[in-house]
C-alpha cells in the first residue's frame, strides 16, 4: 500500500496545545533557574563557589544572598564560628611517666568532629615495669581558618581539613612540648607549657593556613600512684607544719612561764618588802580577805555562823606595836 497520498486530518486546537507545552516548559526552565540562582550565607559562615569550568573560583562570599548560574556552579559554605572537638592523645614526660593529653580544640570551620579512639595509657618506671599510671591533659584550642585562603584550604585539604590537620599536628606538637618536662614541672610550669605549645602550634599551623587563636591548658589529673605521692608530700608537710606549731606553742609556754614565775618572784619580793616595812600590811591583808568571805556568806541562800576567828576578823588580837612605836 501506497502511504504517500493520504491525508491526515488536522486536530482543532493543536496550534494552541503546543504554544501551552512551549510556555509550560519555559516557565519551568524559569522557575528551576530563579530557585537554583540564588543561595544563603548565614551568619558565622563564608562560601566559596565551584565553577564546573573554571574550577574553584578565588573569591571568597561573606554573609547574605548571592546569585550564582543553575548547574554549572555550587556553593561551599564554611562554618566559621567557634565549635570545640575532643581529641586525646599519649605521651612521654621527661621522667618517663606516661601522659595523657586531652585536647578540647575549638574549631572555626569544619563541620565534622574529630574521630578518636581509645589510646592504653602506661607508665614506664626506671625497672622497666609497666603500671596504669597517667596524666591526663586537657587542652583547650581555639582555631580558625584564614578567610582569604579559603580556597585553598578546598584545594588543598578540603571540607573536613581539621581532620587530616590538627590532630597530627596537634599529637606531633604535644609530644615534643611534654618531653622536656617532667610531671612535676607540667604543675608549676603550666602556664610555660601551655605557652610553648601554642608557639610551635601557630607556626605549624600558618602552614596549613590555618590561625591559632588560644592554647589554654585546662585541667590536669594525674595516676593514682603519683597522686597518692603528691598526697603523701602534702600530709608530710603538713605535719611538718604542725611539728613546727608544736615546737612554738613550747617555746611560748616556756616563756608564758618565765615571766609567770618572774613576776610572781616580783610579787614576792614586794609582800616581803611591805610587810618589813609596814606590819600593818598584814593587817590590812585579813581585813580583805574577811571582806571577801563575808560577802560569800552574806550571798548564801543558808544561814552560817562564825565567830571572829574562823573569819579571820580577830581585830581585838590585831596589835599595832610598829604604828604605836613610831608614833
Amino acid at each position: 500500500m501506497n502511504f504517500n497520498n493520504v491525508k491526515v486530518p488536522k486536530v482543532p486546537g493543536g496550534g494552541a496545545a503546543s504554544a501551552l507545552i512551549k510556555l509550560g516548559i519555559v516557565g519551568g526552565l524559569g522557575l528551576y533557574g530563579a530557585m537554583n540562582s540564588l543561595y544563603n550565607v548565614e551568619g558565622g559562615h563564608r562560601a566559596i563557589v565551584f565553577n564546573r569550568i573554571v574550577g574553584v573560583k578565588d573569591k571568597v562570599y561573606p554573609e547574605g544572598t548571592h546569585l550564582m548560574v543553575p548547574w554549572f556552579e555550587r556553593p561551599v559554605i564554611y562554618d566559621v564560628r567557634a565549635r570545640p572537638h575532643l581529641v586525646e592523645s599519649t605521651s612521654g614526660s621527661r621522667d618517663l611517666q606516661m601522659v595523657m593529653t586531652v585536647y578540647l580544640v575549638v574549631l572555626r570551620s569544619a563541620d565534622t568532629a574529630i574521630d578518636t579512639g581509645g589510646l592504653a595509657t602506661y607508665s614506664m618506671r626506671l625497672n622497666l615495669a609497666f603500671l596504669p599510671e597517667y596524666v591526663k591533659i586537657g587542652l583547650r584550642v581555639l582555631t580558625r581558618p584564614v578567610p582569604d585562603q579559603l580556597p585553598t584550604i578546598y584545594r588543598t585539604l578540603g571540607e573536613n581539613y581539621n581532620e587530616r590537620v590538627l590532630p597530627s599536628i596537634i599529637h606531633e606538637t604535644l609530644k615534643a612540648v611534654v618531653a622536656q618536662y617532667n610531671a612535676s614541672q607540667l604543675i608549676t610550669q603550666r602556664e610555660s607549657v601551655s605557652r610553648e605549645i601554642r608557639k610551635i602550634l601557630t607556626e605549624r599551623a600558618a602552614n596549613f593556613n590555618i590561625a591559632l587563636d588560644d592554647v589554654s591548658i585546662t585541667s590536669l589529673t594525674f595516676g593514682r600512684e603519683f597522686t597518692a605521692a603528691i598526697e603523701a608530700k602534702q600530709v608530710a608537710a603538713q605535719e611538718a607544719e604542725r611539728a613546727k606549731f608544736v615546737v612554738e606553742k613550747a617555746e611560748q609556754d616556756k616563756r608564758s612561764a618565765i615571766i609567770r614565775a618572774q613576776g610572781e618572784a616580783k610579787s614576792a619580793q614586794l609582800i616581803g618588802e611591805a610587810i618589813a616595812n609596814n606590819p600593818a600590811f598584814i593587817t590590812l591583808r585579813k581585813i580583805e580577805a574577811s571582806r571577801e568571805i563575808a560577802q560569800t556568806i552574806a550571798n548564801s541562800a543558808n544561814r552560817v555562823f562564825l565567830n571572829s576567828n574562823d573569819l579571820l576578823l580577830n581585830l581585838q588580837e590585831m596589835t599595832l606595836e610598829s604604828a604605836s612605836g613610831r608614833k
